[in-house]
């Protein structure tokens, strides 16, 4: 059984600072063409119509404030963690930086790693594919045939980091970027995560998936970066012994 997180990870990870908002939100790497934030769990990637807390218009704020910039801001979302989810997310600084981590999004060179506990005890690693589907007016995502209309396809691999009382503690590679695809595709394969009452959890409370990193090439620079985040003190996560916060 593997007790350490795969180390093929070249993080790039700035002192970090905090964008001076409520919530207040860490700043783990930025630069003239990135920003890249630890998504506490509760706030949404965007604004909808909640009026609810939102990285967006939150990460704006700070750039507004801490560049003394007058007007609108660009700020580019690229991806998004549903509300309860944690993690590193990225947002572009400029149009530029946007169109071209867009772009490695959709070529898949963009790649995305999650750590989530899951109910039971997997195999020590696999892959999942599925076709799904959502739901907009119930915002709940199904598995469905292939040929069901507007059916997507949603694939990710995964590796059982370690196990106990009949939780397992999982890396989550995305080869696809669907919503709420991570915990649909864990919920139909009979192994919900911890606390996701939504998709088939027993227990409540916070959701246990947690986005631990994004590798991509530079917008301008061209180099490979990988950012990463750890849970946070009070994640779920941390029911595991693994040393994720060393």
């Amino acid at each position: 059984m593997n007790n350490q997180l795969n180390d093929n990870f070249l993080t790039m990870i700035n002192t970090p600072k905090f964008t001076a908002t409520e919530p207040n939100i860490e700043i783990v790497y930025e630069d003239n063409h990135l920003l890249a934030i630890n998504k506490p769990e509760g706030v949404l990637s965007q604004e909808d119509i909640t009026a609810r807390p939102d990285v967006l218009t939150l990460c704006k704020s700070y750039l507004k404030k801490e560049y003394n910039k007058p007007g609108n801001v660009f700020l580019g979302l690229l991806h998004r963690l549903d509300q309860p989810v944690t993690g590193v997310m990225l947002l572009a600084k400029t149009s530029k930086a946007a169109s071209r981590i867009s772009e490695q999004i959709r070529k898949r060179t963009f790649r995305k790693t999650y750590l989530a506990v899951a109910s039971g005890t997997l195999p020590a690693s696999g892959t999942f594919r599925h076709y799904l589907q959502k739901n907009t007016s119930t915002n709940v995502v199904e598995v469905v045939k292939n040929e069901s209309k507007n059916a997507k396809l949603a694939e990710l691999t995964y590796t059982r980091l370690q196990e106990s009382n009949d939780f397992s503690l999982v890396q989550i590679n995305l080869i696809t970027g669907r919503p709420h695809q991570i915990r649909v595709q864990f919920s139909e394969e009979g192994f919900p995560l911890l606390g996701d009452s939504k998709y088939g959890s027993k227990t409540t409370g916070r959701i246990a998936l947690h986005a631990y990193s994004l590798t991509f090439s530079h917008p301008t620079l061209k180099n490979e970066l990988t950012l990463t985040c750890k849970p946070m003190e009070n994640s779920p996560l941390n029911m595991f012994s693994i040393g994720i916060h060393s």
